[in-house]
């Protein structure tokens, strides 16, 4: 058969892509078309998502994929929002989750619904820059803003709506937000309610796979005659990347690694106890209605603003690969961290507040570049083994081998890290698992595959995966590393 084609968007929190998928009835392969930043700018104050230039590389991918293209999808990071009027205008830049305004929300919020109370519906995670704080936060700073909005929509809504006309609500990204009831799947009004959140700006929820529309007119006129399908993808970026997952086992546990580490596993229904709470795992949104079962961890996001601080103190940039050889070369578990620690949240000098860290808890600070990277990555492998205990201990199932996906299944540093710190075999790849995720779920709306099963079938026998064994020989060391690491995050 002749090769169909689809371009998916994938937008990460300092990056986008247009990626042409090719699919020969067998298997998928992947070109890239455009690439892009999507920084964020401090305006007034407030870190600001530039939308409109967002939305200007979206054209260019667009118009770069030629009219062969069959569908289109979008896929981005979850939490944020744009606000429609009744005109249907953008009311402002959205703003970037890590913004300082949603700082003691978590708190606030407690007058009005405990946390337990949230989470018993929800399912979602604390973390202060969950929609519902965002809102929260919206309504002390600018009570009038929410009053003027007709709709609410999601990043990757929101840009559909621009290149469509269409207001719709995508399942796996709405649910991000702590505004979704996990058992429904619906909007959960009774927490809007709560905090006076006005619920008119909330539209129907679509699960992904739906037909947004096509193209309106005046994009047409600026990408060509482009007649291409627009899809609603799981565009909740960690759920695309979960469907990518090239496991043939009902039962697997993942890592989405990237900027953020999501490690969990995927459920027919919400597991929401004491003990998940206890834990803070997320009920998020997945692929034919699934639970994403996870726990959002810092990743790769502190290795990359540390090599940011080394850049502006050398004036060039180190690559990645030899960080990495740095790191290996450094004394393992000299500093330890904990990567969820909410003073490594917000950007701007990250050997700073990891030296800060290391001084407040009593270990030497790094000095080196290895010796950061070697903290970075061993705290992090860290945080999978106990994060890995506490699947199991919910799960009763003890995990054979852990799947590592996305962009930092290319770290074979920390790939084999992990697999020596959780003793178990790890399985990286696919790097791309977000965009062949998003792709995925073009397939299966244009009826090209026939359930998720088939899909990743597909993606096991199309890209490759490397299997890391652990080095029984730093069984010792990372035990002891271990009983460090539980000491800093009790």
């Amino acid at each position: 058969m002749s090769e169909l084609k689809m371009l998916a968007i994938d937008l990460g929190a300092t990056s986008g892509r247009g990626i042409i998928g090719a699919f020969d009835g067998k298997k998928l392969s992947l070109t890239e078309n455009h690439r892009f930043d999507d920084n964020s700018s401090y305006i007034a104050g407030t870190l600001q998502w530039n939308i409109m230039d967002i939305y200007e590389n979206i054209k260019t991918a667009i118009k770069n994929s030629g009219e062969s293209i069959k569908s289109i999808g979008i896929d981005t990071w979850g939490v944020d929002y744009g606000l429609i009027d009744k005109s249907g205008r953008l009311i402002g830049n959205p703003v970037n989750y890590r913004d300082g305004r949603t700082d003691g929300m978590i708190e606030y919020a407690e007058k009005y619904m405990s946390k337990e109370a949230l989470y018993s519906v929800t399912g979602i995670q604390f973390m202060n820059f969950n929609t519902v704080y965002q809102l929260l936060a919206e309504i002390n700073l600018n009570p009038k803003l929410l009053d003027s909005a007709d709709k609410l929509l999601m990043i990757p809504d929101l840009l559909n709506y621009f290149l469509t006309g269409v207001k719709l609500n995508e399942y796996t990204n709405a649910t991000t937000g702590a505004l979704v009831d996990a058992k429904t799947g619906k909007w959960a009004y009774d927490v809007l309610k709560k905090f006076g959140i006005p619920s008119h700006i909330f539209g129907d929820i679509v699960l992904p796979g739906t037909k947004v529309g096509k193209l309106t007119d005046q994009v047409k006129s600026e990408v060509g005659n482009i007649n291409a399908d627009v899809f609603t993808v799981a565009s909740h970026d960690t759920a695309s990347a979960i469907m990518a997952v090239p496991s043939t086992n009902k039962d697997f546990v993942y890592i989405s690694s990237g900027t953020w580490s999501l490690m969990g596993t995927e459920l027919s229904s919400p597991v929401i106890s004491e003990k998940s709470l206890e834990y803070t795992f997320t009920n998020e949104g997945g692929a034919e209605g699934k639970i994403c079962f996870l726990k959002n961890i810092m990743g790769l996001w502190i290795q990359t603003e540390c090599r940011r601080d080394f850049a502006k103190k050398d004036g060039f940039k180190t690559s990645y690969d030899d960080l990495a050889a740095m790191g290996d070369a450094s004394e393992p578990m000299r500093s330890v961290i904990d990567p969820d620690d909410v003073l490594f949240t917000p950007p701007g000098n990250m050997t700073g507040r990891i030296a800060d860290y290391c001084r407040k808890t009593g270990q030497p600070i790094p000095e080196t570049k290895g010796e950061f990277v070697r903290c970075v990555f061993d705290s992090l492998a860290l945080r999978y083994r106990n994060t890995l205990r506490k699947i199991e201990d919910m799960s009763g199932i003890k995990t054979p081998f852990i799947h590592i996906i996305g962009g930092g299944s290319k770290e074979t540093l920390l790939c084999q890290y992990t697999a020596d710190a959780c003793g178990i075999p790890v399985y990286a790849g696919p790097s791309e698992a977000t965009a062949i995720g998003n792709l995925v779920s073009q397939l299966l709306a244009l009826g090209e595959l026939g359930s998720l099963t088939e899909a990743r079938q597909m993606v096991k026998d199309s890209f490759d995966v490397k299997c890391y064994e652990p080095n029984l020989k730093n069984k010792k060391i990372w035990d002891t590393g271990y009983e460090k690491f539980l000491t800093l995050t009790k």
